[in-house]
């Protein structure tokens, strides 16, 4: 087989699919970034880190106002998401709603291996155009926790 040929097969020899598993990891990298550039998301995985007790509380102090920073410094010295059987926990889905303009109100699904939790939080758009988290609340097993 000459150097043309065998550069042009979609598939290693023996192998039945055309799946390419190069493809695959590209696909998820470029989820795993799009995702990343959605406020909801960003602000999701920190507040889960100070929740965890992965990260401090004050990691947040540039990224929330107000109440919201009060909120976080209480619940995060129980830290009500910490992993569970040394499972790391994890954002597993988060949505938002507009209430009004420069507004998003979120509620993400947290879970540590058998555990589910949920997390809500209120994101505002400031005015030097930077989101900052205004409120957050725990639901689930740790909805005594919440303010």
């Amino acid at each position: 087989m000459n150097r043309t040929t065998r550069g042009s097969q979609t598939r290693p020899p023996g192998r039945r699919d055309g799946r390419r598993p190069a493809a695959t990891v590209a696909t998820a990298a470029l989820a795993r970034a799009r995702r990343q550039s959605t406020p909801r998301y960003w602000f999701a995985d920190r507040l889960l880190a100070v929740l965890s007790g992965q990260r401090p509380v004050h990691w947040m102090l540039g990224h929330t106002v107000g109440e919201a920073y009060d909120q976080l410094a209480r619940l995060a010295p129980g830290a009500p998401l910490r992993p569970a059987e040394r499972v790391n926990p994890v954002v597993r889905a988060c949505d938002e709603f507009h209430p009004v303009p420069g507004v998003i109100e979120a509620f993400a699904r947290i879970s540590a291996g058998e555990r589910l939790s949920a997390m809500a939080f209120r994101l505002e758009l400031c005015p030097d155009q930077r989101w900052r988290c205004t409120a957050v609340e725990l639901g689930g097993p740790h909805a005594s926790h919440s303010s």
